[in-house]
């Protein structure tokens, strides 16, 4: 998929995500993390994919990337449960990888590496598109039936 197929995808996603949102205030709480410049993950995902044809914010100096590429090194766990969340991912699995996220710690590599492992690239552009990526997979299968029966996504205060 491209970057501008995502961004078209992303767009036509419902901007209302309560496991990421509630994950994006436990993170915040837990982790003292700073307040965000977005309302919404959908808002960050756009601003995010609007400077990827270009050096943007980072002054990237490839941009010839494809949205696998971009799912595989975001380091916002809440952005990319997001685009499961939205994307239509069994909500066990989105649940798991919320619990994971939590418990990965404070680092933020750790977090998004405990998400990607229970959802990978695969699983999310399997939703948006309705096919399996033509690149072949990366990671693990997001099969929900493979999972531990999760607990609701607690959050201290929610």
């Amino acid at each position: 998929m491209t970057i501008p197929e995502l961004r078209r995808h992303v767009a036509s996603l419902s901007p209302a995500g309560p496991h990421s949102e509630a994950l994006q205030r436990a993170i915040r709480e837990r982790f003292k993390k700073r307040e965000v410049w977005y309302r919404t993950q959908q808002e960050h995902w756009l601003g995010w994919l609007r400077s990827y044809d270009g050096p943007g914010f980072y002054g990237r100096r490839r941009w010839d990337r494809d949205a696998q590429f971009v799912y595989n090194h975001i380091q916002c766990a809440p952005m990319l449960l997001w685009l499961a969340e939205a994307a239509g991912v069994p909500s066990e699995t989105i649940v798991a990888a919320g619990q994971a996220v939590l418990t990965a710690g404070a680092r933020l590599s750790s977090q998004v590496a405990a998400l990607r492992h229970l959802i990978p690239w695969s699983a999310v552009e399997l939703e948006l598109t309705g096919r399996p990526s033509a690149k072949g997979t990366s990671g693990g299968p997001c099969n929900s039936a493979d999972l531990p029966a999760p607990a609701a996504l607690v959050v201290a205060g929610a």
